[in-house]
């Protein structure tokens, strides 16, 4: 069994086959997450999740670069929709949220991949995304709703999403660890950061997610290096669907003599756990059993 920990088949990209896809999931013994990136796909995520017993699950927040600060032009993606807001609704995701299928808040954090170019501007676009974090974080915090009751007192575990704003990030957290006897329990979604960066957020006790992006290159990351330091213990593996499709998936398709259009799905997550196991020296038996066990852990899996 295998947890695609971070899919979006709550996405328009997937409108035309998504219960296909999802019957072909589950009969494959693959369950999977639908994360939320704001309050039309989250609402989506949840609705979808409620047609399964089993298997399907829904995370809800607003997505740092769907909040529209009024500073940067507004990125439209026609894989994922285009529903920016202005100010987060508390209560509405609050009532979202009532769904025994919501098993955590996010995707939420910071990103600064899209700025303003002016100083003033970047010091307001950051404070912005802050604050938008900062009231996510209370939200994940005051959960602990009847039909939540499966995760105790500490609220609703979290997903991270942070791109080129790590030491920003870091020291949000540590303060709101030092001030609060909240224990935020949640995972670095789609970890793309240094040693250093990665060895503050297991010193928190946050699992790592690992994706697709594994089999790329990018200046100053070794992904390598981040996996061999991560205890299996703390590894949740996750495919960011409809994104960031392995190399090995699309290696695959091409053997197999397919015409794969250019769209990640959650079953490709199979090429995350193998790629994972080759680094750690470990069976793919082992890393499906141990990430499942990370997952069902993490967001109560029933």
């Amino acid at each position: 069994m295998l947890v695609d920990t971070h899919a979006h088949l709550n996405f328009p990209a997937f409108d035309k086959d998504r219960n296909k896809i999802i019957e072909k999931c589950l009969e494959n013994d693959l369950w999977l997450i639908n994360i939320g990136s704001n309050y039309e796909t989250s609402k989506k995520a949840v609705e979808i999740a409620q047609n399964y017993p089993e298997g399907v699950y829904a995370s809800i927040g607003l997505h740092p670069i769907n909040l529209d600060t009024g500073l940067v032009k507004m990125r439209v993606d026609a894989s994922e929709g285009s529903h920016f807001e202005k100010e987060f609704d508390f209560e509405k995701y609050k009532k979202l949220a009532n769904s025994e299928k919501v098993v955590a808040i996010g995707e939420i954090g910071l990103d600064y991949y899209w700025k303003p170019k002016t100083k003033r501007k970047l010091e307001l676009f950051k404070e912005k995304q802050k604050d938008l974090l900062l009231k996510q974080l209370k939200l994940a915090k005051e959960l602990n709703l009847p039909s939540h009751q499966k995760f105790g007192s500490g609220g609703l575990p979290v997903i991270f999403h942070c791109r080129m704003a790590h030491q920003d990030l870091i020291e949000i957290l540590n303060f709101q660890f030092s001030i609060s006897n909240f224990q935020i329990r949640g995972v670095m979604h789609g970890f793309v950061g240094t040693i250093d960066q990665l060895k503050e957020y297991l010193k928190m006790g946050f699992y790592i997610g690992f994706n697709g992006i594994i089999f790329k290159k990018i200046d100053g990351i070794n992904f390598e290096e981040n996996i061999k330091a991560t205890p299996i213990e703390k590894i949740l593996i996750e495919t960011d669907c409809p994104y960031l499709m392995p190399s090995a998936a699309r290696r695959s398709f091409r053997e197999g003599g397919q015409n794969q259009e250019d769209r990640n799905e959650p079953l490709n997550v199979k090429y995350v756990a193998e790629k994972i196991a080759q680094i750690k020296n470990l069976s793919f038996e082992q890393v499906a059993e141990i990430t499942t066990k990370n997952a069902r852990q993490l967001f109560k899996l029933e």
